[in-house]
């Protein structure tokens, strides 16, 4: 399993985000607090930020904590709109950056915190990597984001033993569902943080109850229950 993060709001930076807080993402890949699956976080990690119109993203097959290069360069790179992810391979995944969220189309940004039969997921010559999360991300982008839910809930009966929470993050919207793991959100002054565990033992984190759809555009967030739908 994996621990990831999205944020929407005022530009921050990345070190911010990322390696700053007191149980952040760089905590969580070596002491998560809340992961059900898996202790450590050492299978690689990866960012992904908008720059203006442009997606860019920093991987790497290494820990978080071992990359010093990006540590170096994080406080000098900013964006509103951010997805990292700390990765924990399924047993029988590649180990490789490739592997590793988030994945992309151009637009979106994408990230799989669970795991899920391959089989039941269509084959695709432009996924990124043979892993699970990767052939996932490929479904969804090819049927587009604003169908999301319906597109988790047919894997879901395709392999009812998935583990499908996601995160979305384009520009201006972050998109999260909780199905069989964890996300919770805080709403701050200058934005909205949504991630599979708090950063901080602020009070003020929401934790979602599974089987809900987040949303969180510039004019607020809305929970779903997607069982009552």
């Amino acid at each position: 399993m994996c621990r990831h993060l999205a944020w929407l709001g005022d530009p921050r930076s990345l070190s911010s985000l990322i390696l700053e807080r007191p149980h952040g993402l760089l905590e969580q890949s070596y002491a998560p607090r809340r992961q059900q699956r898996g202790r450590v976080n050492a299978d690689g990690w990866g960012v992904g930020f908008v720059d203006g119109g442009t997606v860019r993203r920093w991987r790497s097959s290494r820990p978080l904590w071992g990359d010093a290069s990006f540590a170096s360069i994080a406080p000098a790179l900013n964006s509103g709109a951010v997805l990292a992810a700390v990765r924990s391979a399924t047993v029988g995944m590649p180990i490789e950056e490739t592997a590793t969220a988030p994945f992309t189309d151009g637009r979106w940004l994408f990230s799989h915190n669970g795991r899920v039969d391959r089989s039941v997921l269509p084959a695709d010559p432009q996924a990124e990597s043979t892993c699970d999360a990767a052939l996932l991300a490929r479904y969804v982008f090819a049927l587009g984001l604003e169908r999301l839910t319906a597109t988790i809930e047919v894997v879901a009966l395709r392999d009812p033993d998935a583990v499908l929470t996601v995160l979305a993050v384009s520009a201006n919207t972050i998109l999260g569902i909780t199905w069989g793991d964890t996300l919770s959100y805080l709403v701050e002054p200058d934005g909205v943080v949504v991630a599979s565990e708090p950063w901080d033992d602020d009070p003020a984190w929401i934790d979602l109850p599974d089987h809900h759809l987040i949303e969180v555009t510039p004019a607020g967030v809305t929970v779903t229950n997607l069982e009552s739908q």
